[in-house]
């Protein structure tokens, strides 16, 4: 690809370089010639116009930062030169709500998934082993064990697994409050999953999260597809693992009898994500996958949109398009929280960017920020929950959650997320059973490089091969295969046994 300076909006003052820049070398910028002043790596930033200490450095329209000494066109732009800005926002509330386009009924796409006898739908059939704590770990794993063996499931072909779901946590917390409430949901939400055709929770039988209490606050009780006991009650590790593998065994032929039929995409639930960003990963990948996520809107599905100190500094671009001001203001309490809680933690928000995003060209969280939210397209924002708090509405979504991926997947999937994709810029390696993780790459590069991990090509958008319309078309067609029972790749190569991972907060005692 030839080298090439890109305005992403006429008010910037910062441009992304394809290719990389040698100092003085000249090239054609926008009717003229733009030297560079330093070596600028690849997809980083130069100036392209002159910013004088203290003013506002601008991407996207949006200020990314402030200049921390005078910069000159064609120099390079990064964390020497680039300091935090205030984030503080003049919130709009509702002001660019339009009436979404929804595809005539009879017109809507639809995949092939598992209806439940209480009509929700998945686009997996596994079993589930949910531990309540880290002692009930080993027995989790063994009964998963005995099913994951060459030909164990040979003859139930429509289960498309043994899962166990093992965690650190569960025990040395406190019996109530937020750290409490978070875990309850999270169990709450695997077990009513629909990508689960039976459940078996254990625990030890003394750690915190008492199972008689978890079943009586969320409302379940046992039946032939979900069963639950201790290591304690049960007579040890041994018993343990043989009840198990006994009450897994006998929900076989019923699991195995669900048939994939036509369902909907009003019952997908898509979980938008993305990880190792570059710079490109707001201007290819996430804004096509914003598309995807807005033909999944119209179709009459659901989106869920997580990651809250990634949206810090662009959260005022959702409260407008928040349906209701209610709404706007549970997005604002929620940064609110994230404000105080990394100050109590002695932690800044702006630490997020990781080496490899600023290795990628990113620089501050602003700039990060204003270029993940492109993954939430364009629709009016319906609801915004809590970590792991059940999906109610249609439309987009946002879900609180930490940024550590395996974390704000964990509460998406809990919330209701059936299919999860995922963007990146310099590579990932990451999967996610019981649903079905697709990958989709910012840059042709890393895409070639990583064939193997990633489904889907969004570079073709700055090689002018695509538009991102048409990406995005292409992604929402992937995403219907692989909810159909097409193999993402990160399924294939075995990832999603060990990201589980619910949101820990308070202290451990």
């Amino acid at each position: 690809m030839a080298v090439k300076v890109i305005r992403l909006h006429p008010e910037d003052n910062v441009a992304i370089v394809l290719g990389g820049l040698h100092k003085g070398q000249l090239l054609p910028f926008e009717g003229d010639m733009l030297e560079a002043q330093q070596n600028v790596p690849d997809l980083h930033k130069v100036a392209i116009a002159p910013v004088a200490e203290g003013e506002s450095l601008i991407k996207y329209g949006q200020v990314i930062g402030k200049a921390g000494s005078d910069i000159a066109p064609g120099e390079h732009v990064h964390s020497h030169n680039c300091l935090m800005a205030d984030a503080q926002k003049e919130y709009e509330f509702c002001t660019r709500v339009t009436p979404t386009d929804y595809v005539p009924e009879a017109e809507r796409a639809t995949f092939q998934g598992f209806r439940r006898p209480n009509g929700k739908v998945g686009t997996r059939n596994f079993l589930g082993i949910i531990t309540t704590v880290n002692c009930s770990a080993t027995v989790a794993r063994q009964i998963a064990a005995a099913f994951n063996a060459p030909g164990a499931l040979d003859d139930f072909p429509n289960i498309d697994g043994v899962i166990a779901l093992t965690h650190e946590t569960g025990c040395g917390m406190r019996s109530e409050g937020e750290g409490y409430d978070i875990l309850r949901r999270t169990f709450e939400g695997y077990v009513r999953h629909p990508n689960f055709g039976g459940v078996l929770m254990v625990g030890l039988g003394c750690e915190t999260m008492q199972i008689n209490r978890i079943l009586e606050q969320s409302g379940l009780s046992e039946s032939s597809t979900f069963r639950a006991y201790t290591i304690q009650g049960i007579g040890g590790t041994r018993k343990a693992i043989e009840q198990g593998v006994g009450v897994l065994r006998s929900m076989l032929p019923d699991v195995n009898a669900l048939q994939r039929s036509p369902c909907p995409v009003s019952e997908l639930v898509l979980a938008v994500q993305c990880g190792g960003s570059d710079a490109l990963s707001g201007v290819t990948a996430n804004p096509a996958l914003g598309c995807a996520a807005d033909l999944v809107v119209r179709h009459g599905g659901t989106v869920i949109y997580s990651e809250t100190p990634e949206i810090y500094g662009a959260e005022h671009l959702l409260t407008q398009r928040a349906q209701t001001p209610e709404v706007a203001e549970k997005l604002i309490s929620r940064i609110r929280w994230w404000e105080e809680y990394t100050r109590r933690n002695g932690f800044d928000l702006n630490n997020n960017p990781s080496p490899g995003n600023k290795e990628g060209g990113l620089t501050t969280i602003l700039e990060k920020s204003l270029g993940a939210q492109a993954k939430s397209g364009s629709t009016t924002m319906t609801d915004v929950l809590e970590y792991a708090e059940p999906v109610k509405t249609k439309g987009i979504i946002f879900m609180d959650s930490p940024g550590y991926d395996p974390v704000s997947v964990t509460g998406q999937v809990a919330s209701g997320a059936n299919v999860v994709a995922f963007t990146t810029g310099r590579g990932s390696a990451f999967g996610f059973k019981p649903v079905p993780s697709i990958k989709l790459s910012s840059n042709t590069a890393i895409f070639e490089h990583l064939n193997e991990d990633i489904d889907i090509n969004c570079g073709t958008v700055v090689e002018g091969k695509e538009t991102l319309e048409e990406v995005g078309q292409r992604i929402f067609e992937v995403v219907l295969a692989i909810a159909s029972g097409e193999l993402s790749k990160s399924e294939a190569l075995g990832y999603g046994d060990a990201e589980f991972n619910p949101w820990k907060i308070g202290a451990v005692v």
